[in-house]
């Protein structure tokens, strides 16, 4: 008797195991907003072309275009090219939210920064991870910003900031915004000569 209970509770296991492994070994996956800015920063070394849409304004010295994949919440996004030649200068950026609540700005600062912050990027075939640091956004301050680094620091990445920015924006508005876009060089980098 001792012999079919064992056989039993062994094969009631070895049935239940399959459909519980799936359940265990899922990995979370990027949803939302942060598969949206996921997309964006992927597409930086296309200097954002397959997000470029319309053109929007021409400026002097620099170029808008709307960006014509929808960012889930966000109000209007921009990508700026700032030459004409395919590796001038380029920024991609999106309005979140705008109100005249400081309150209601700084919640939204805070859950976006939760979304992006430790983000998980390819560019190229190497794998980066977005990490900043949150300090709470203060009334006093207009301009309140996470300035987020890639994890390795590595050459292809080197050029590429991620920015999350609350800042007040006259008469009574607080906007947040994210922004990807090109440093060009480092402030004692000297830029090109030409002769």
């Amino acid at each position: 008797m001792k012999k079919t209970v064992k056989t039993l509770v062994f094969l009631t296991i070895l049935f239940a195991l399959p459909f519980v492994l799936p359940a265990q070994l899922r990995l979370p996956v990027v949803s939302g907003l942060a598969a949206d800015i996921k997309k964006v920063i992927e597409d930086y070394p296309n200097r954002f072309i397959n997000l470029m849409g319309e053109l929007k304004v021409q400026h002097e010295q620099s170029t808008d275009y709307f960006c014509n994949f929808n960012i889930r919440g966000a109000e209007e996004a921009t990508i700026t090219r700032y030459s004409s030649d395919r590796e001038g200068v380029v920024s991609w950026e999106a309005t979140m939210h705008t109100t005249d609540d400081f309150e209601e700005a700084k919640k939204k600062y805070k859950s976006i920064f939760n979304q992006l912050n430790n983000l998980s990027v390819a560019i190229g075939k190497a794998h980066f991870r977005l990490r900043g640091d949150y300090e709470a956004p203060s009334a006093e301050n207009k301009f309140n910003t996470v300035l987020f680094a890639f994890e390795p620091a590595a050459a292809e990445v080197k050029k590429i900031k991620v920015e999350l920015s609350l800042q007040y924006k006259a008469p009574m508005d607080w906007q947040v915004k994210i922004l990807v876009y090109d440093k060009e060089r480092e402030d004692d980098e000297q830029g090109r000569v030409e002769e």
